[in-house]
């Protein structure tokens, strides 16, 4: 291993000692240098996810949270340097981290948190009028063979609890006093302008969602949709993704060259 395998190595692992060839221009100690150091990188992690998921931080509580972040940040150091990319999988670590056992859906607001983070940063795309999409909708002769095109912000999920209730309730004073998380409740999240939204929305809309933006075609994404729910409703989910900024324009049908 080189130099810089040994000291990324033995930077977020506390009971790895100071890696061999390092020195301090001004005679300190190096071992008590690189210490410090690793204490600040790791405390910096930590900082960053409580950051980027605070209404999971606050169920569980500071301390058990930090606890918890201390060792994902130990067991899945970074691998970009984008601070807002850190923290991708804290979700699925979350799911399987026993002592969160008792917070069931501690996992679920976790992913959801995720959503938001990545709908902040998502890319840019040029600003279309809600009319103009209405229009280049109802023109197309063959709508079913459309590809409906979402903005880069838009993510969903399914969940079975309430965690856009949960997580709304984490924005409002004394809302947690009426909070039932206990049913379950699908997840949009976008971002219009610079304003992150998220959504309660039911399992068909997830499904509708989703297969879109895995490239299917609007009549294979109805059928989704009402694979996932008979009470699917097409027009409201549209309407709320148009309304919303978050349906972009539309692709004609792709053909398959022979």
């Amino acid at each position: 291993m080189s130099l810089h395998d040994d000291f990324a190595s033995a930077l977020l692992a506390p009971d790895q000692p100071c890696p061999d060839g390092l020195f301090s221009s001004n005679g300190a100690d190096p071992a008590s240098r690189f210490a410090v150091y690793r204490n600040n990188v790791h405390s910096s992690l930590i900082n960053a996810l409580a950051t980027a998921y605070p209404v999971t931080a606050q169920l569980v509580g500071d301390a058990f949270f930090r606890a918890m972040a201390g060792i994902f940040v130990q067991a899945y150091p970074p691998n970009s340097p984008l601070i807002s990319e850190y923290g991708s999988t804290f979700a699925d670590f979350i799911q399987g981290f026993e002592p969160a056992a008792s917070v069931p859906y501690l996992a679920d607001v976790a992913r959801l948190e995720c959503l938001r983070v990545r709908a902040y940063h998502a890319a840019d795309t040029p600003w279309v009028d809600s009319q103009a999409v209405l229009q280049q909708l109802q023109t197309q002769t063959n709508l079913g063979a459309q590809h409906l095109q979402l903005h880069p912000s838009v993510g969903a999920l399914n969940s079975a609890y309430a965690v856009v209730a949960v997580w709304a309730a984490h924005q409002t004073e004394g809302a947690l006093a009426t909070l039932d998380p206990w049913h379950a409740q699908g997840v949009l999240v976008l971002r219009q302008g610079l304003s992150v939204k998220v959504f309660a929305i039911d399992g068909g809309s997830v499904a509708f969602i989703n297969s879109l933006k895995h490239g299917s075609a609007l009549e294979m994404a109805v059928a989704d949709a009402l694979e996932a729910s008979a009470a699917f409703d097409l027009h409201q989910c549209l309407a709320l993704l148009i309304n919303h900024d978050a349906l972009t324009h539309s692709l004609p049908e792709q053909k398959v060259s022979p």
